[in-house]
């Protein structure tokens, strides 16, 4: 996700044209991704009442603490074997890429920026990453990740590439032997490739709604729906470090999530701090800002709930600082 505008409209690459998926591409993300990871757990939430009765899917439990390995794992088996692969990343997609190239023995490079979490980068150290890091934001770590796929690399987007969105899919088919009847399943919304792939998901499954959840000072996504394109949107500071950011243009998220999620909502950082909370000290779970997204719309009440509520809580790689400060903070 790009974190600042170009100068100009004449400094803008031309769009790269990004498929949708197709049911092929389904498929073989579910036979990739169930055959590697085994299934998250749901918690039901026994006990919990009122507004907090809701389920959550434990994505937080993933080896990397993202679900962002399953779309990396999903693209990374898609690509012709000794394909270099380069990507730009906040830090759990690329965790994702680095686990992903290791398991099938793939080539991949992660860009990531100097200011990236602390949390992140240690990471992907562990994971053996061939780490980059450069530059004082997102937007100059994609550039040179961009430059860098020009040289003869395959660039991987954590939202805007077919296969990725493919591999988030497979939380749904998951969801299908996990959960029955009608759900509503609420996911974080950063470029979009979840809340895309659930959605996908949820045409197959009659019952099934998907809301997405933005952080109120991060709305790529959302304006992008209602004016039908990509636009650029100020980008303000967020626990959700994740979820911050504009989108490429172009695109393929947007108009996925126009026509298969049913609602798009946000929350503010008081919501956010006080969802980290619940989940510690309800629930007996570690989630970073992007991963208590979902559970802080329905804690909120901003949720349109059909069914059963399902919580999507997508990442727990949060700093020690940072964590400390949401559950000293009151809301």
């Amino acid at each position: 996700m790009l974190s600042t505008p170009p100068d100009s409209q004449a400094d803008q690459p031309a769009p790269r044209l990004v498929r949708p998926p197709s049911p092929a591409d389904l498929d073989h993300a579910w036979r990739t991704v169930s055959t590697r990871l085994p299934p998250t757990p749901v918690d039901l939430g026994a006990g919990s009442t009122g507004s907090t009765h809701f389920a959550l899917k434990l994505e937080s439990l993933q080896p990397t603490g993202s679900f962002k390995v399953r779309g990396a794992l999903a693209a990374l088996s898609a690509l012709p074997e000794g394909t270099r692969v380069v990507t730009a990343s906040a830090g759990n997609h690329g965790a994702g890429v680095a686990y992903a190239a290791l398991a099938l023995g793939r080539p991949a490079t992660v860009v990531v920026a100097e200011n990236a979490s602390p949390a992140k980068v240690s990471l992907l150290r562990r994971l053996g990453a061939d780490l980059v890091q450069v530059g004082r934001s997102f937007d100059e770590a994609e550039a040179h990740a961009l430059a860098l796929a020009e040289q003869g690399a395959h660039y991987l987007s954590g939202y805007n590439d077919p296969h990725v969105i493919a591999g988030q899919s497979t939380i749904g088919r998951e969801l299908d032997t996990q959960l029955d009847g009608d759900l509503t399943v609420v996911c974080g919304v950063g470029g979009g490739g979840l809340a895309s792939g659930l959605g996908l998901w949820a045409a197959t499954r009659p019952g099934v709604r998907v809301v997405g959840v933005e952080a109120e000072v991060s709305t790529a996504v959302s304006a992008a729906v209602r004016a039908g394109r990509q636009v650029t949107v100020s980008i303000g500071e967020t626990l959700a470090d994740g979820m911050a950011g504009n989108i490429e243009p172009g695109s393929v998220t947007p108009g996925l999530i126009a026509r298969h999620v049913e609602a798009m909502v946000t929350v503010t950082e008081a919501e956010i701090r006080a969802a980290i909370r619940y989940l510690v000290t309800e629930r007996g779970y570690v989630a970073e800002g992007s991963g208590a997204a979902a559970v802080a719309a329905l804690l909120a009440g901003k949720v349109p709930v059909h069914g059963r509520a399902v919580a999507v809580v997508s990442g727990r790689n949060i700093t020690l600082p940072a964590l400390t400060t949401a559950l000293e903070t009151a809301a």
